[in-house]
């Protein structure tokens, strides 16, 4: 049978896709992480299905749980915060999936940083302003960042920069991207994006520290920098110019 990689939305149990929720319905086994999986999305599951809370088992349990269920011939349901292809950490399941010869899809699900946005009311790319959008973390006791993705590389582009996993180390992130962004750039955290206890501090990036700590913002959470967070003065997008050719519409 198949394993399907389903991404469980940033929070909120109604942000997973139609598509995810008609897979997890039809799934006889589901493994998700407790501690970031909304339980009531646990109710799309069929009454009699099989739930494991991936939360405490390493990726030989967790992968051992999926080629059981498939060899038993069960479809496989394995949420995902988010969206699979960021920070999900399936490609190690993949790969061992692959040498099992077990099958498998996946499912997208809306990221954590596209529920920031809609919390903050903004685009992240604003004609004129910035086009480009960087998505990362930092090292502290996580895998260590590959040569050249350090905050203080990916900073000099002057990109819009959305961190995860980072709220617990906001001052290092400040400190390395003040050089690059200055004190008066626009800066951002949400914390539980999309859920009842969202969190949405706006600053400037030598304000936003501060606001983390009293918050007592630690997880969760995704910081963004850059100018396109507080930009006002831009051109409107060629898109819908009256002056664009419809012909190539």
């Amino acid at each position: 049978m198949t394993v399907y990689f389903i991404g469980a939305g940033p929070g909120a149990a109604d942000l997973i896709t139609v598509r995810g929720a008609r897979t997890l319905a039809a799934c006889r086994v589901c493994l998700y992480a407790g501690s970031l999986v909304p339980r009531e999305l646990l109710a799309e599951c069929p009454p009699d299905a099989r739930l494991v809370d991936t939360a405490r088992l390493d990726l030989d349990e967790i992968v051992a749980e999926l080629t059981r269920a498939h060899e038993e011939g069960h479809d496989v349901a394995r949420l995902h915060s988010g969206d699979p292809s960021v920070f999900s950490a399936v490609a190690e399941q993949m790969r061992r999936l692959d040498a099992a010869g077990v099958p498998y899809e996946v499912v997208p699900g809306v990221p954590a940083f596209a529920a920031a946005a809609a919390a903050l009311k903004r685009e992240l790319t604003v004609p004129t302003v910035g086009q480009t959008v960087i998505l990362t973390r930092i090292a502290q006791r996580a895998t260590a960042m590959p040569e050249g993705e350090d905050l203080a590389t990916l900073g000099r582009s002057g990109a819009l920069i959305v961190l995860h996993l980072a709220a617990g180390y906001v001052d290092r992130v400040v400190e390395e991207l003040l050089p690059h962004y200055g004190a008066d750039c626009p800066a951002a955290v949400v914390a539980y994006a999309s859920r009842p206890e969202e969190l949405v501090l706006r600053g400037t990036l030598d304000e936003i520290a501060g606001q983390v700590k009293a918050a007592g913002v630690v997880r969760t959470a995704v910081i963004m920098v850059g100018r396109t967070l507080g930009a006002e003065q831009f051109r409107d997008s060629h898109l819908y110019s009256a002056e664009r050719d419809r012909h190539t519409c």
